[in-house]
């Protein structure tokens, strides 16, 4: 971005992957097989990302607590607090994502 140092560009960049965290927080009815549907990531993927992220930098983290990160909570606690079984409609938008047919 023209402007802005390197530095505060990745400030700006973690300032944004904090508020988008907060609101998925905030927002656990948006289950993430909607998100799949809709976007094509959900909260698992950005765990993976976050794992990644620390493998590249030589960082010490674990798939479970890249995890937790972004859940706020261990995934087994999330999923029994907040997930909710895929209905049929949803697992059938899921295959026609990923191009398959039902």
């Amino acid at each position: 971005m023209a402007g802005l140092s390197e530095r505060d560009q990745e400030k700006l960049d973690a300032a944004v992957m904090r508020r988008l965290i907060a609101h998925l927080d905030a927002n656990k009815d948006a289950q993430n097989i909607d998100l799949m549907i809709l976007a094509g990531f959900c909260r698992n993927c950005l765990g993976k990302w976050y794992k990644a992220a620390a493998d590249e930098a030589g960082l010490d983290v674990t798939d479970d607590a890249a995890r937790e990160r972004i859940y706020g909570m261990p995934y087994a606690e999330w999923k029994e607090k907040h997930q909710k079984p895929a209905t049929p409609e949803q697992l059938a938008a899921m295959d026609a994502r990923a191009g398959k047919s039902s």
